[in-house]
Protein backbone atom coordinates (compact mmCIF):
# COMPACT_ATOMS: atom_id res chain seq x y z
CA UNK A 1 0.00 0.00 0.00
CA UNK A 2 1.22 3.00 -1.19
CA UNK A 3 0.72 5.83 1.25
CA UNK A 4 -1.48 8.84 0.06
CA UNK A 5 -0.63 12.63 -0.39
CA UNK A 6 -1.09 14.17 3.08
CA UNK A 7 -2.49 17.99 2.85
CA UNK A 8 -1.49 18.65 6.82
CA UNK A 9 2.26 19.22 5.41
CA UNK A 10 3.56 15.85 7.08
CA UNK A 11 1.65 16.34 10.29
CA UNK A 12 -1.47 14.22 10.05
CA UNK A 13 0.78 11.00 9.38
CA UNK A 14 1.16 7.41 11.92
CA UNK A 15 3.80 7.72 14.25
CA UNK A 16 7.39 7.02 12.40
CA UNK A 17 8.40 5.03 15.06
CA UNK A 18 5.20 2.70 15.69
CA UNK A 19 2.75 2.81 12.61
CA UNK A 20 5.30 3.78 9.44
CA UNK A 21 6.87 0.99 7.30
CA UNK A 22 10.87 1.05 7.33
CA UNK A 23 12.70 1.84 4.37
CA UNK A 24 12.79 -1.36 2.10
CA UNK A 25 10.38 -3.40 3.37
CA UNK A 26 7.82 -4.44 0.25
CA UNK A 27 4.32 -4.80 0.17
CA UNK A 28 4.16 -8.64 0.27
CA UNK A 29 6.52 -8.25 3.44
CA UNK A 30 3.49 -5.95 5.03
CA UNK A 31 0.75 -8.57 3.95
CA UNK A 32 2.46 -11.07 5.30
CA UNK A 33 3.23 -9.93 8.65
CA UNK A 34 -0.60 -8.88 8.60
CA UNK A 35 -1.92 -11.71 8.14
CA UNK A 36 -0.22 -13.23 10.92
CA UNK A 37 -1.04 -10.58 12.91
CA UNK A 38 -4.37 -11.94 12.31
CA UNK A 39 -3.69 -15.38 13.14
CA UNK A 40 -2.46 -14.04 16.64
CA UNK A 41 -5.75 -12.01 16.79
CA UNK A 42 -8.03 -15.17 16.37
CA UNK A 43 -5.15 -16.84 18.81
CA UNK A 44 -6.28 -14.46 21.46
CA UNK A 45 -9.65 -15.03 20.73
CA UNK A 46 -9.71 -18.67 21.04
CA UNK A 47 -7.85 -18.39 24.11
CA UNK A 48 -10.74 -15.97 25.62
CA UNK A 49 -13.06 -18.92 24.81
CA UNK A 50 -10.57 -21.27 26.68
CA UNK A 51 -10.96 -18.95 29.53
CA UNK A 52 -14.60 -18.56 29.46
CA UNK A 53 -14.78 -22.49 29.12
CA UNK A 54 -12.51 -22.93 32.49
CA UNK A 55 -14.88 -20.28 34.49
CA UNK A 56 -17.88 -21.75 33.08
CA UNK A 57 -16.73 -24.79 34.05
CA UNK A 58 -15.64 -23.73 37.42
CA UNK A 59 -18.99 -22.32 37.86
CA UNK A 60 -21.08 -25.83 36.41
CA UNK A 61 -19.41 -27.25 39.24
CA UNK A 62 -20.05 -24.94 41.95
CA UNK A 63 -23.63 -24.78 40.79
CA UNK A 64 -23.62 -28.96 41.05
CA UNK A 65 -22.11 -29.17 44.45
CA UNK A 66 -24.79 -26.95 45.40
CA UNK A 67 -27.48 -28.84 43.10
CA UNK A 68 -26.71 -32.13 45.22
CA UNK A 69 -27.10 -30.44 48.55
CA UNK A 70 -30.80 -29.50 47.36
CA UNK A 71 -31.27 -33.10 45.96
CA UNK A 72 -30.06 -34.48 49.83
CA UNK A 73 -32.32 -31.98 51.16
CA UNK A 74 -35.50 -32.97 48.82
CA UNK A 75 -35.32 -36.62 50.43
CA UNK A 76 -33.07 -38.16 47.18
CA UNK A 77 -29.81 -38.96 48.78
CA UNK A 78 -29.30 -41.73 46.39
CA UNK A 79 -29.30 -39.35 43.50
CA UNK A 80 -26.82 -36.94 45.38
CA UNK A 81 -24.89 -39.89 46.08
CA UNK A 82 -24.45 -40.97 41.90
CA UNK A 83 -24.42 -37.01 40.94
CA UNK A 84 -21.24 -36.30 43.98
CA UNK A 85 -19.32 -39.33 43.34
CA UNK A 86 -19.70 -39.22 39.19
CA UNK A 87 -19.51 -35.59 38.05
CA UNK A 88 -18.18 -33.03 41.40
CA UNK A 89 -15.07 -32.44 40.83
CA UNK A 90 -14.62 -34.64 37.59
CA UNK A 91 -11.87 -33.59 34.86
CA UNK A 92 -13.27 -32.82 32.08
CA UNK A 93 -10.06 -34.50 30.23
CA UNK A 94 -7.82 -37.14 30.89
CA UNK A 95 -6.39 -35.81 34.36
CA UNK A 96 -6.70 -32.47 33.81
CA UNK A 97 -9.28 -29.65 35.02
CA UNK A 98 -10.12 -26.93 32.79
CA UNK A 99 -6.91 -24.41 34.93
CA UNK A 100 -4.23 -27.37 33.96
CA UNK A 101 -5.83 -26.75 30.28
CA UNK A 102 -5.50 -23.23 30.33
CA UNK A 103 -1.74 -23.72 31.63
CA UNK A 104 -0.70 -26.53 29.08
CA UNK A 105 -1.92 -23.69 25.99
CA UNK A 106 -0.90 -20.39 27.32
CA UNK A 107 2.83 -21.97 27.85
CA UNK A 108 2.76 -23.94 25.25
CA UNK A 109 0.84 -23.39 21.97
CA UNK A 110 0.09 -19.39 22.59
CA UNK A 111 3.41 -18.73 23.96
CA UNK A 112 5.40 -19.97 20.90
CA UNK A 113 2.61 -18.28 18.38
CA UNK A 114 3.52 -14.61 20.44
CA UNK A 115 7.01 -15.27 20.39
CA UNK A 116 7.25 -16.22 16.60
CA UNK A 117 4.95 -13.77 15.59
CA UNK A 118 6.83 -10.94 17.78
CA UNK A 119 10.60 -12.17 16.50
CA UNK A 120 8.78 -11.90 12.82
CA UNK A 121 7.82 -8.40 13.27
CA UNK A 122 11.64 -7.15 14.94
CA UNK A 123 13.07 -9.26 12.02
CA UNK A 124 11.59 -7.97 9.25
CA UNK A 125 10.35 -3.90 10.47
CA UNK A 126 12.11 -3.21 13.70
CA UNK A 127 9.30 -4.72 15.94
CA UNK A 128 6.71 -2.24 14.45
CA UNK A 129 2.90 -3.66 14.59
CA UNK A 130 -0.17 -3.36 12.40
CA UNK A 131 1.58 -1.85 9.74
CA UNK A 132 -0.64 -3.52 7.12
CA UNK A 133 -3.60 -1.90 9.33
CA UNK A 134 -1.65 1.66 9.91
CA UNK A 135 -1.11 1.67 5.57
CA UNK A 136 -5.16 0.62 5.47
CA UNK A 137 -6.32 3.48 7.90
CA UNK A 138 -4.53 5.70 5.58
CA UNK A 139 -6.29 4.67 2.26
CA UNK A 140 -9.94 4.92 3.90
CA UNK A 141 -9.71 8.10 6.40
CA UNK A 142 -10.01 10.83 4.42
CA UNK A 143 -7.31 13.26 4.99
CA UNK A 144 -7.48 16.72 7.11
CA UNK A 145 -11.35 15.85 8.04
CA UNK A 146 -12.22 16.25 12.03
CA UNK A 147 -12.42 12.59 13.29
CA UNK A 148 -10.40 10.88 10.58
CA UNK A 149 -6.96 12.31 11.78
CA UNK A 150 -3.92 9.62 11.71
CA UNK A 151 -2.95 9.54 15.26
CA UNK A 152 -3.73 11.25 18.57
CA UNK A 153 -1.26 13.96 18.15
CA UNK A 154 -2.86 15.12 15.14
CA UNK A 155 -6.26 15.66 16.72
CA UNK A 156 -7.18 19.50 17.22
CA UNK A 157 -8.01 20.74 20.94
CA UNK A 158 -11.74 21.53 19.66
CA UNK A 159 -11.79 18.19 17.72
CA UNK A 160 -11.74 15.68 20.81
CA UNK A 161 -15.29 16.48 21.64
CA UNK A 162 -18.01 15.50 19.66
CA UNK A 163 -20.07 17.67 17.43
CA UNK A 164 -22.78 19.78 19.05
CA UNK A 165 -26.34 18.16 18.13
CA UNK A 166 -28.36 20.87 16.48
Amino acid sequence: MSEPADGAGGRDLPDAAGHQRPDGVGDATVEALGSLSEALEAVEVARGGLYAFHRMSGTADLTLGEAVGKLRSAGHDDLADTVERELVGRNVLAGRWTFQVVEEYDDGYYATFRRLEREAREQLVGGRRHLFEAEMKQHRRSTGRVHHEAGPDAVAPDAAAPPAAG
